[in-house]
This record gives C-alpha cells, structure tokens and sequence, in this order.
C-alpha cells in the first residue's frame, strides 16, 4: 500500500456507564515499512463481539485492555498484500487480531490462514470461526452434553448461541433457546431448529420468564449456555437439575454498570448452585484454539451441506464499526455481527 493511507478506530476515552460513540476516534495513518518476519493485510470483514467492551474498561481481565489512544481490538478475515515473512505469501486470506483498522501488520503470532473455497469469507469470523469453536468447545468439551438432555441457550440467535444449539439438536438434546423478540425467537424454532424459544423481554421479568421456562422444561435443566446473565440467568437457576452444568461464555447484560442493578443476589446464586450440586466453568476461547482443526473438520462438513445455518448483520464501512457494535450490545444485530471493511479478493 505504498503511499497510501490507512484508517483505524481508536480508544478515544473509557466509558463512564454505557458505551457511547464519543469513546471512539477515526484516524488516518501512513504505512510503517515492513520488518523480516512481517507482512501487511488490508481488512475484508470486521467481527465485533461482545468481549469488546470489557477491553474498554482498565481493569484486571483474562486479556489487557485496550489503550486509550490505541486501535480497538478485534479479528478480521483479511488478504495479504505485502509480505517479508516465509510462511505468508501475496493474496494469502487469513483470519488474524487485526483491529478495527482497514490494514494492519503482523508477524503471524495468532493467524490462521482461510481456505476460500471451503465456504463464504466471513464464515471465518462466525459459524467456522471464533464463535463457532466457542460453541462446540462449550457443548462438547465442558458442557460434555449428552443426547436426550436438555440445554437452555441464552442469545440464541446471537454468533455463539445459534451454533450451539444446532450442535445440540444434531446431537439428540432438546433445546430450548431465549432471545430478545418474538422475530428472533420465530427465527431459532422455524430455521435453527430448536425445541422452543422464549422472549426475555416478556412482561413480567425473571418470574414469567421462569414460569416459560418450567413449561417448556417441565423434568429441568441439565445444561445452560449463559451468553448474558440477567433476568434469563435468575429465571434458569431455578430449573436446573441435580449435577447440572452451566457453561458461562458472556455477561452482556452486566457489562455496563446500569446493567447490574437489580442484578440476581449472589447468596441466591451460590445456594442454587451448591443445594444442586451444579458445575459451574467459564470458557475462554484462546485456552483452547489448538483445538481448531478438530472444531473445522467437524463442523465445516455441515455448513457445506446445509445442516448448519447462520445469519449476519453488516455494517457497511469501517465508520460504521462504533454505531453497529454499540447496537449489538443491546440486542440490535441478527446473528453475526460484521462490517464489510474492503472487497473480496479478485
């Protein structure tokens, strides 16, 4: 790219309370030369998840925070397009940690090169991608689910909850997802297949959303996938069974400090969970990436043939990245959140 200009989204300030655009900076940026060992990528397809936020916090986490001043963190589907690194050649497609940038460099630690025939790019930021190894870890790994049980999952329609709940029903569970809407909830029992969904935005809260629950699981729970915490947490615990597993990916509902108010007590919490015998593991999804290949090669074959289905949001431009990742943390994407950065490799 020399000569030209690249542009990328900075931490402009940490939030005070909820997320808002103000926290964020567009900048342009000339090109540094490349080092031995390094190669350039200009950004296709942008993910924006939920663990972001809690990068805009400066506080102790699995993973440092962004910098005030510094690119968002984020992966992207990216082409190579300039390389003095041995393993990375011109138009290679890789999957990397490239932030919200519309290029970046890198040195290889962490990406992964993209097989373009195997399925639709941006596959490589949802259903065959960090998302999709999230789930089947979640289901196969620590939740060790088994068929003919039962498994709530919560942002059922969401990157993480859609596949895993396809997982489950291909594996013989009954699966009962919850979601915000009844369009969401329609989408998750007429196209993923699942069992039931329930609306967590129903009048009533924590105890209709419990009351749902008990109908749709009248003999309990045996595995819940929390994605958000919240009222779909407070109403699950109550019918989760005896030796139980809940598998906690995401807290989208407490990430924000107004989202903890009225936030289920923890004594209620921790009594459920010992009186039940439940296990209760956190996933990290990095702890587990030497996994990928096994993760590819048994989910891959399923997309291919149709078994597996997903949906995107996309936001068009890299402008559009702070909008569309603040309207994803209150529910406003259909499945996998994406902006569209740059085109296609010819």
């Amino acid at each position: 790219m020399a000569g030209e200009t690249g542009r990328r989204i900075v931490l402009a300030s940490r939030p005070k309370g909820e997320a808002v655009p103000e926290n964020f900076r567009i900048e342009d940026f000339a090109p540094a030369p490349l080092r031995d060992g390094e190669f350039r990528v200009r950004s296709i397809w942008l993910s924006l998840d939920p663990y972001m936020r809690g990068r805009m916090n400066d506080g102790p986490s699995y993973a440092a925070p962004a910098e005030v001043g510094g690119v968002m963190t984020g992966e992207a589907v990216a082409e190579v397009v300039e390389t003095r690194h041995a393993d990375f050649a011109l138009g290679d497609t890789v999957v990397g940690a490239f932030g919200w940038a519309t290029h970046a460099v890198s040195d290889g630690a962490g990406v992964r090169k993209v097989d373009r025939k195997a399925a639709p790019l941006a596959t490589g930021l949802g259903v065959l991608g960090m998302p999709g190894l999230t789930a089947w870890v979640s289901l196969n790994i620590i939740a060790r689910a088994v068929a003919g049980e039962t498994i709530v999952v919560s942002a059922a329609t969401g990157a993480v909850g859609s596949v895993i709940g396809q997982l489950a029903k291909a594996r013989g569970l009954r699966v009962i997802g919850v979601a915000g809407g009844a369009e969401k909830c329609a989408y998750a029992v007429d196209e993923l297949g699942f069992d039931a969904c329930l609306d967590h935005r129903v009048e009533g809260g924590a105890v209709e959303l419990s009351r749902l629950i008990g109908e749709a699981a009248p003999e309990g729970v045996d595995i819940y996938h929390e994605n958000v915490a919240g009222v779909t947490l407070e109403a699950v615990m109550g019918h989760m069974k005896v030796h139980g597993r809940v598998v906690v990916c995401g807290m989208i509902a407490w990430y924000s400090p107004e989202g903890m108010k009225g936030a289920m007590p923890s004594p209620k919490l921790w009594r459920t969970i010992l009186t039940r015998r439940l296990r209760v593991e956190g996933i990290i999804v990095y702890d587990h990436y030497r996994r990928y290949p096994e993760f590819l090669a048994a989910v891959t074959p399923l997309v291919q043939d149709g078994r597996i289905t997903w949906r995107e949001t996309v936001a068009e431009g890299l402008e559009a990245a702070p909008q569309a990742f603040l309207d994803m943390l209150k529910g406003g994407n259909f499945g996998k959140q994406l902006v569209r950065v740059g085109a296609d490799p010819v």
